[in-house]
């Protein structure tokens, strides 16, 4: 069997290498490590009094952006 090179793999495409091999548990550890990387973005706490306002809008921001990518809505 040949090695696989996870990291030359886009994140899609990683993705859609384990979805295809899920017996893969290294393929699955590459992605979740490559996804727990990334920076997190706080959108708003829970007793942020403007809870509910933050976070129809951050659901409108990804739904404009999908749109504007030609991706299918939620």
């Amino acid at each position: 069997m040949s090695q696989v090179n996870y990291a030359a793999m886009s994140d899609e495409e990683l993705r859609q290498y384990f979805l295809r091999h899920r017996e893969d548990k290294m393929a699955l550890r590459a992605y979740l490590d490559r996804i727990g990387d990334r920076p997190r973005h706080i959108i708003t706490t829970v007793d942020d009094p403007d809870f509910d306002a933050k976070i129809q809008a951050a659901v409108l921001r990804q739904m404009q952006v999908a749109d504007s990518n030609g991706e299918a809505a939620l």
